[in-house]
């Protein structure tokens, strides 16, 4: 699929008919992907409280550090407890813009030593908060850093930068051509304005709108605790085929209810094949 234009994207999320532009995006979607739809398990840390031991009933395709460290001391302890509780299970960790912010023009240092620490994935970059993307995700690059996945943080701007959606994708699609590397791009904003909140109808539109629109990354996401199963079930149907964030731990809810049967089943109701992947975008055996 060839590349669409900003006007073009901008007409796609102006546009009323979500039926048509959602068939759109599924179109494309089942053009690379088929049915294959990925989920991955995560279980979240907090980088000041790396527990020694995981739960006995978790079962995570990925450990993910999160939350902003206070130091560079900090953020490699985090990464060094956490690798050690991962026993191989691979281990993101961190915000690419927290990153910058705590290198203060010392990316180099700070990279190399989170690659040291045992480090390799960077958890996400939320591209409306990083001011100067490409330089970056080059200098991650540069240190054996992968930063496999976009996020968005706010669906919030200022007077002089309203938000745009249109525009958002736009920077992703173009921010790729110039690194490369970028595996998932997940377009709903973490956080919703309280001025203009977003309606699900808004939000299945920007999903197919960002499969059609970045068509230079090769998934589109769709995180599972924060949207929800049913909004992410349409957003499946529309263009994502990437899950993130499903729980890992299983409970007491007996297996149907349990939340690998749940994330299967709701896959499997929109007519996809569930797919379980890692923290590296790797099938799962």
């Amino acid at each position: 699929m060839s590349a669409i234009s900003l006007e073009e994207t901008q007409a796609l999320l102006a546009g009323r008919d979500l039926i048509a532009i959602g068939a759109r995006g599924d179109d494309e979607r089942r053009r690379r992907h088929g049915t294959r739809t990925t989920f991955v398990r995560v279980f979240e840390v907090h980088v000041d409280a790396v527990p020694e031991t995981l739960p006995a009933s978790a079962a995570a395709g990925e450990i993910r550090v999160v939350g902003r460290p206070r130091s560079l001391d900090a953020a490699v302890l985090a990464v060094t407890r956490a690798t050690g509780l991962a026993a191989g299970t691979p281990v993101t960790a961190f915000s690419l813009a927290d990153l910058v912010e705590l290198a203060a023009g010392r990316l180099s240092e700070v990279f190399a030593s989170l690659r040291q620490a045992g480090l390799v994935t960077i958890a996400e970059a939320p591209i409306d908060a990083l001011e100067d993307a490409e330089r970056a995700f080059r200098a991650a690059q540069e240190a054996g850093l992968a930063v496999p996945r976009v996020t968005v943080n706010a669906a919030a701007g200022s007077d002089k930068a309203p938000y745009d959606p249109a525009r958002v994708i736009d920077r992703v699609r173009h921010l790729q051509d110039a690194v490369g590397g970028i595996r998932a791009f997940a377009p709903l904003p973490r956080t919703s304005s309280i001025s203009h909140p977003a309606t699900g109808y808004d939000d299945v539109k920007v999903i197919a709108t960002a499969r059609l629109a970045a068509g230079n990354i090769d998934s589109i996401q769709v995180d599972w605790a924060l949207y929800g199963p049913k909004l992410a079930q349409v957003a499946l149907t529309m263009g994502a085929d990437d899950v993130d964030s499903v729980s890992p731990l299983q409970g007491d809810l007996g297996r149907r209810r349990s939340p690998i049967e749940e994330i299967r089943g709701n896959i499997k109701a929109a007519g996809l094949e569930p797919v379980e992947r890692d923290g590296h975008f790797k099938v799962k055996a």
